[in-house]
C-alpha cells in the first residue's frame, strides 16, 4: 500500500523544519553577523558604544549560526607556512652546555680542561684538552644529565645521544627527541600564530596544520599577506644575553660559546654575546606599549617569578657591566647595569615609533615562534573582487534555480512541481549543514551549490520515469507509485554513493576552495538523496491520499525523448569508438606536442590581477616590468561579459623566481610601483604566489587523487556489480579524463588545482550516469534470461534514455547559468564540467556498454538467492 506512518512523517517534517531553520540566519547574513560580533565583544568585557544595541539586531533564541564566507568570497590573506623544526635543534643543544660546562668542571682533576669546538652541525663538541684518555668517562657523566623523551611515541628513550669521537665528546638530540621535538615545535608555532592573530581583532580566522611540519593560514578582512606576515612572520625571539665585547669588525671571531651578532640601532656596531642567555621572552608574562623618561615609543615588560629571579640574580651581580637585549639575532638595546633589578620589571628602548612599540609588544604578548616559518604560499584577495564574486554566484544561482524549475515543470507538470518543492528544501538543507558545522563558503563551492542543483533532480527523475513505467503495466497510479520508488532506490543508491566517494577523496587531497567544494557537492548528495527519497515521495503521498487520481505521469508535458524508442546503439559501434579514439589521440598528441598551460598552482610562480578604468595597453605594462629582469612574465588582458566598461583586468603571471619559495613582497612591491606609474588608477584586486616545492606537491597530489577516485570506484562497481561491469565503467571514466586534458592542452585554456577538482566531479557525474545504465542492464538480465547480451544492453540504454537526457539538460543548464554569469575567476572551472557532462554521458551510453558487451557477463541463473550473479546488491530492492 501507497502509506507513511505518522511517526515517519513527523521525523521527515521535522528534519526538514530543523534544516531550514538552521539555514534562516544566511538570509540576514549583515544582521546576524552583527549581532554575533557584538555578543562576542561583550561576553569579552567590551564598553564600546552601541555594542548593546547591535547585539539586541537578532533574537538570542534563534539560531546564529552562519555560513563562513572564504577569502575569495569576502577578501583577505591566505597563507601557507613551513615551520623549519631543525632550527630548534641548536638552540635546544647549545642552552645544554651551561649544564655539561659545569659537570666536567667538577670533575676538572681526572677529565682536564675542556674547550667547546665550533660546529655548523646541531651538536655539542667538547674537546678534553690534556686527557683525551678520559673522553669515554667524560662522555658517561654527560649521559647522565639525559632525560627521557616527552612523548608517547618515545616512552622508554633518552632526549640525548652522547658518543665518542677521538678527544671530543659529541652530544646530539636522539631521533625520538627530535620527532618529539619536530611535533611540539609546530604545535607550539600554531598556537603562537593563533594568538596573534586573535590579538589583531580579526573575524573568523583559519589556522589548521597540514601535513607534519606546515600551518595554513588564512585571515580574511587584512589588506595584503604582507601585513599579516609582518605579523605571524616575526619570530619575536627574546633575550637578555651578557656582553663580552663590542666590536666594529663583523667578521671578528667571537670565540668558543660566543656568538656576534649587529646592534639595531647603531651602524656598524657589533656586540659579542654569550650565547647562553640570562633569561628568555618565554619568561614573560605581560608586554605592553610605554613610553620611557625621555617620552620616547618605548615597551615595557614584566617576568614571571622564575625569570624575575633570574634577572634579579643577575642585575644583582653585575652591576656595572653591560647585558645586551636581543630580539630576533639583533640588539636592540644594550644598557649598563645600574643597580639590582628585583620585581622582574623593566622597560626595552629603542628607536621605536608607535606602531612599532604596539607591534612588539603584541608579539611579545603572543610569545615567540619556536622556529622561522618560510612562507611556500601566499595569496592576496581583494575585498572588491570578493563582492564581485558573491554578486556573480547569487545570479549565476538564481538564474540557474529558476531555469531548472522551469524545466522540471514542463516536463513533469504537477509531479514537477514536488520535485521543485523538494529542490528548494535541498538548498535550504544545504545551507543548514553547513552553518551547523561551522564550513566555509567559497567560489568553487557556490560552483557546488549550482552543480548540486542540476544534479538533485536526477533522483527524483530516476523515480518519475520508473512510475511512467510501472503506469504502462495497468496496474494503477497508487502500485505504479510504490513500485516506482522501490524499483529506483538502487540505482539512486548506487550513483551517489559513487559520486559521494569521489567527493570524500577530494576533501581528503585538497585544500582551500577545493575543499570547500568537495565539502558543499558531499552535502549535496546527502540532502539530495535525503529529499528524493523521503521528501517528494511524503509530498506524492499526500497529495495522493487527496486526490486518488486514476493515473500519473501521463499528460502532455515536454518529453526530450519518445515515450518509447527503439535505437540500436551497436549498430554503428565502430563508428562511435573510432570517434572516441580518434579524439583519445588528438588528446594525447596535443598533451605531448604542446603541454597544458599550468598555472601558478603547478608550476608556482606569482599571479597578480589588476583592475583601471583605463584602457589595457599589454605593450605598455610589458615596456614597465621589463627592467625588473624577472625572468618569464606573461600579460593577458581578460575579457568577460559581466564587466563594466570602466572594468579593464589584466593578469600577470611572474615566474618562480630561482632560489625563492615563493616571489618575494620587495619584487611585488616592485611590480606594483612600476605599473602605477604608467597607469595611475590601477589597482590590485588579488596577488597569488605559489612556490616551487608546493607546486610540485600539489601536481603529484593531484594526480594521486584522480587515481585514487577511479580506483575507489573500480572496487564499489566491483562488489555491487560483477568485474567486467567495473572495468567498463572505468574505462569510460578514464576515457572522460583523457578528453577533459585534451581539450583544455588544445585551447589552452589554464589548468590549475580548481580543474582537478572539476575533474574527480567529472568521474563522480560519468559514474552516475553510468551506473543507472549498468542498474538497468543487471535488473533486465534476470527478467530476459534468454535474450542475447547485445539486446538486453540496448533495451536498457533505451529505458533509461530518458532519464539521462534529462538529466545531461538539467545539469547542463545550471553549469552554463555559472558559465555566463558566473564571472571570469571560475569560467575554466565551470567550463571543464560543462564538457565533462557532454563527454560523461556520450561514454556511458557508447562507451561504458560496449566495453561491457565486449567482455560479456556471467550469466548463472540457476541459483534460487536473489543475488545471485552479483555481489552484495539486491536487485528488486
Amino acid at each position: 500500500m501507497l502509506q507513511i506512518d505518522l511517526w515517519k512523517r513527523v521525523v521527515i517534517w521535522g528534519c526538514v523544519a530543523l534544516g531550514l531553520l538552521l539555514a534562516m540566519p544566511n538570509a540576514f547574513y549583515t544582521r546576524v553577523e552583527t549581532h554575533n560580533d557584538a555578543t562576542m565583544a561583550l561576553e569579552m568585557g567590551g564598553e564600546a558604544e552601541g555594542l548593546q544595541e547591535q547585539a539586541k539586531m537578532w533574537p538570542d533564541w534563534l539560531p546564529s549560526g552562519l555560513v563562513n564566507l572564504g577569502l575569495d568570497l569576502r577578501g583577505g590573506a591566505h597563507l601557507l607556512a613551513e615551520v623549519q623544526v631543525e632550527d630548534v635543534y641548536d638552540a635546544r643543544i647549545e642552552a645544554m652546555w651551561p649544564e655539561i660546562r659545569d659537570l666536567l668542571r667538577e670533575e676538572r682533576d681526572r677529565v682536564g680542561p675542556i674547550r667547546l669546538q665550533d660546529t655548523d652541525a646541531p651538536e655539542l663538541r667538547v674537546r678534553l684538552v690534556e686527557n683525551a684518555s678520559e673522553s669515554e668517562y667524560a662522555a658517561s657523566l654527560v649521559r647522565g644529565l639525559a632525560r627521557p623523551v616527552a612523548s608517547v611515541a618515545g616512552a622508554g628513550q633518552n632526549d640525548i645521544a652522547v658518543t665518542v669521537d677521538g678527544d671530543e665528546v659529541v652530544v646530539t638530540l636522539s631521533e625520538a627527541e627530535r620527532q618529539a621535538s619536530d611535533e611540539q615545535t609546530v604545535r607550539t608555532a600554531r598556537e603562537i600564530i593563533e594568538r596573534r592573530i586573535n590579538e589583531m581583532g580579526t573575524r573568523e580566522p583559519t589556522i589548521q596544520r597540514q601535513g607534519a611540519d606546515r600551518i595554513l593560514i588564512q585571515v580574511p578582512g587584512v589588506g595584503s599577506a604582507a601585513e599579516l606576515k609582518d605579523i605571524i612572520g616575526t619570530t619575536a625571539q627574546l633575550t637578555f644575553q651578557p656582553v663580552v665585547s663590542r666590536t666594529t669588525n663583523g667578521n671578528e671571531t667571537p670565540g668558543g660559546g660566543n656568538e656576534i651578532l649587529p646592534s639595531v640601532d647603531e651602524e656598524g656596531v657589533f656586540y659579542i654575546l654569550e650565547r647562553a642567555p640570562v633569561v628568555t621572552g618565554e619568561q614573560l608574562v605581560d608586554a605592553q606599549p610605554d613610553f620611557d623618561q625621555n617620552g620616547q615609543p618605548a615597551v615595557s615588560f614584566r617576568f614571571n617569578p622564575t625569570g624575575a629571579r633570574q634577572f634579579g640574580d643577575y642585575t644583582a651581580e653585575n652591576v656595572g657591566n653591560p647585558f645586551a637585549i636581543v630580539l630576533d639575532n639583533e640588539v636592540i638595546s644594550a644598557p649598563v647595569i645600574q643597580a639590582h633589578i628585583p620585581g622582574g620589571t623593566g622597560i626595552i628602548t629603542g628607536q621605536f615609533t608607535v606602531e612599532d612599540s604596539t607591534n612588539l609588544a603584541v608579539l611579545l604578548r603572543a610569545g615567540a615562534l619556536p622556529a622561522e616559518l618560510e612562507f611556500l604560499e601566499e595569496r592576496t584577495i581583494g575585498p572588491e573582487l570578493g563582492a564581485d564574486s558573491i554578486a556573480a554566484g547569487q545570479i549565476a544561482c538564481i538564474v540557474a534555480f529558476v531555469l531548472v524549475l522551469a524545466f522540471m515543470w514542463a516536463s513533469y507538470g504537477v509531479f514537477g512541481l514536488f520535485a521543485n518543492i523538494a529542490l528548494i528544501i535541498n538548498v535550504g538543507l544545504i545551507f543548514g549543514l553547513l552553518s551547523m558545522i561551522g564550513a566555509t563558503l567559497t567560489l568553487p563551492g557556490i560552483a557546488g551549490i549550482v552543480l548540486t542543483i542540476g544534479m538533485a533532480v536526477d533522483a527524483n527523475v530516476l523515480v518519475f520515469e520508473r512510475i511512467r513505467e510501472e503506469m504502462k503495466t495497468a496496474k494503477g497510479a497508487s502500485r505504479a507509485i510504490q513500485l516506482g520508488y522501490e524499483k529506483a532506490l538502487s540505482a539512486i543508491t548506487d550513483a551517489n554513493i559513487t559520486t559521494f566517494i569521489t567527493a570524500l577523496i577530494l576533501y581528503a587531497m585538497g585544500s582551500g576552495p577545493v575543499r570547500g567544494f568537495a565539502i558543499t557537492l558531499g552535502l549535496g548528495i546527502i540532502t539530495s538523496v535525503f529529499t528524493a527519497i523521503f521528501v517528494t515521495r511524503l509530498i506524492v503521498v499526500m497529495w495522493f491520499e487527496r486526490k486518488r487520481p486514476k493515473a500519473v505521469l501521463q499528460g502532455r508535458s515536454l518529453k526530450l525523448v519518445p515515450s518509447v524508442t527503439n535505437l540500436d546503439f551497436f549498430k554503428r559501434w565502430k563508428l562511435s569508438l573510432g570517434l572516441s579514439g580518434f579524439l583519445i589521440v588528438i588528446a594525447l598528441g596535443s598533451f605531448l606536442l604542446q603541454g597544458l598551460n599550468y598555472g601558478i598552482d603547478f608550476r608556482g610562480g606569482t599571479t597578480i590581477r589588476t583592475e583601471s578604468a583605463q584602457t589595457v595597453d599589454v605593450g605598455q605594462y610589458r615596456d614597465a616590468i621589463t627592467p625588473l629582469e624577472l625572468g618569464d612574465v606573461s600579460i593577458t588582458e581578460v575579457f568577460d561579459p559581466t564587466f563594466g566598461p570602466d572594468e579593464n583586468v589584466t593578469m600577470i603571471r611572474i615566474q618562480a623566481q630561482d632560489g625563492q619559495e615563493s616571489v618575494s613582497q620587495d619584487t611585488i612591491a616592485e611590480v606594483e610601483a612600476a605599473l602605477q606609474e604608467v597607469v595611475p588608477d590601477l589597482t590590485f584586486t588579488s596577488v597569488e604566489s605559489v612556490g616551487p616545492k608546493v607546486s610540485g606537491e600539489l601536481i603529484q597530489t593531484a594526480v594521486i587523487a584522480v587515481l585514487l577516485a577511479i580506483g575507489a570506484v573500480l572496487v564499489y562497481i566491483w562488489l555491487r556489480f560483477e568485474w567486467q561491469f567495473a572495468l567498463g565503467a572505468v574505462i569510460a571514466l578514464v576515457h572522460d579524463v583523457v578528453l577533459t586534458i585534451g581539450i583544455f592542452s588544445e585551447v589552452q585554456i589554464q589548468f590549475d588545482l580548481a580543474i582537478i577538482a572539476a575533474l574527480l566531479t567529472i568521474v563522480g557525474y560519468s559514474l552516475n550516469d553510468t551506473v543507472v545504465v549498468f542498474d538497468r542492464v543487471r535488473e533486465n538480465l534476470r527478467k530476459y534470461k534468454k535474450k542475447p547480451l547485445k539486446e538486453v544492453l540496448n533495451i536498457s540504454i533505451n529505458e533509461t534514455l530518458s532519464r539521462t537526457m534529462m538529466t545531461s539538460v538539467t545539469t547542463l543548464l545550471a553549469l552554463l547559468a555559472l558559465f555566463v554569469l558566473g564571472g571570469d575567476v571560475i569560467r575554466g572551472f565551470v567550463f571543464a564540467m560543462i564538457w565533462g557532462v557532454i563527454v560523461g554521458t556520450y561514454s556511458s551510453v557508447f562507451v561504458a556498454s560496449t566495453v561491457l558487451l565486449w567482455l560479456g557477463v556471467k550469466r548463472d541463473w540457476t541459483k534460487p538467492d536473489a543475488n545471485a550473479g552479483t555481489q552484495f546488491a539486491n536487485i528488486d530492492a
